[in-house]
């Protein structure tokens, strides 16, 4: 093939855009362009030497320095990096930071861990987390009606406790509930053990929602309130809402929620959130200011946007 073609020029911009911005492997571009891998190694070298695609390092931040830069800026406790990874393994990068925090966190025989739900938090535990014997693990909310495994909080908080070396409490009670029947179940002394024991947190994990979709979304899933009143929340934790200021966003039926009160939430010592992506760094600066979380697991990458975010202000 002429180098100055035409048809050349595009195959080598096609190849270097589907290594570069799609993440795709030499083997993947040679299957899907039906050419050796041998043919796709020249051309990325190509596109280099012929300055189609340029690499610049840029100035080198450690995640320390980065984690400190990002706790001073969202007035935060505690902050733990990772190295952003590539999807799909970037919610599961967060494993290491999620486990440092947690051991800074002094827990031990007779401590609670509470858990929320979500895919990164669901991620986090396929890792695992580090043993700390004696620990009582219990679920923030009650059972979600979807069939994903990052929405089962309940095998997460067994997981939780087989990896910490704990004992899991659950609650088999829905999410939503009517007040009548919420009155009903709360009597049951099973029940009440594991809601008692949200007064007891020592630490708590949850996740970061993104930004509600809006009333007319057909992207969220069942569980995401379809109110106006969240359309330009900025995000969530367990459901409750917030703007970018850190401020309160409540739905209609959020009284129906059988989850962890905010109160209640605001005096566990260590509220980690766990999340990464740049589309929540804005729920993430929301999560932060609300005092919803004081501690942070997040990725290289979400940090620059969450620092971005907080410097522009």
């Amino acid at each position: 093939m002429d180098p100055a073609s035409p048809t050349s020029r595009t195959l080598l911009y096609a190849v270097a855009r589907l290594h570069y911005e799609k993440d795709l492997s030499q083997r993947q571009i040679a299957e899907q362009m039906q050419i050796s891998t041998a043919t796709v190694s020249r051309l990325i070298k190509r596109a280099r030497e012929e300055g189609i695609v340029r690499i610049e390092i840029g100035e080198f931040v450690g995640t320390d320095e980065l984690a400190e830069q990002l706790r001073e800026a969202l007035g935060l406790a505690h902050v733990a990096i990772a190295q952003s990874a590539p999807n799909p393994g970037a919610m599961a990068a967060i494993a290491d930071p999620v486990g440092q925090l947690l051991r800074k966190t002094g827990l031990g025989a007779g401590s609670v861990l509470g858990l929320g739900w979500g895919r990164t938090i669901w991620e986090v535990i396929q890792i695992g987390l580090p043993q700390i014997h004696g620990v009582t693990t219990v679920p923030l909310c009650g059972g979600i009606p979807e069939a994903a495994a990052h929405f089962q909080v309940g095998e997460m908080v067994r997981l939780a406790a087989t990896q910490l070396g704990g004992t899991p409490k659950f609650l088999h009670v829905p999410y939503l509930l009517a007040d009548e029947t919420r009155k009903a179940l709360t009597k049951d002394p099973r029940i009440r053990e594991s809601l008692e024991l949200w007064d007891r947190l020592d630490t708590v994990i949850v996740g970061v929602g993104r930004p509600h979709g809006g009333a007319s979304s057909t992207t969220d899933v069942s569980l995401t309130p379809k109110d106006a009143a969240i359309d330009h929340a900025a995000g969530d934790v367990l459901l409750r809402y917030f703007d970018a200021t850190g401020r309160r966003v409540h739905w209609q039926e959020e009284r129906m929620l059988v989850a962890i009160e905010p109160k209640q939430l605001l005096k566990v010592p260590f509220r980690i959130g766990a999340a990464v992506s740049g589309a929540k760094a804005i729920s993430i600066v929301g999560a932060a200011r609300s005092g919803l979380i004081n501690a942070l697991a997040t990725d290289t990458s979400t940090a620059a946007h969450i620092l971005q975010i907080a410097r522009a202000e």
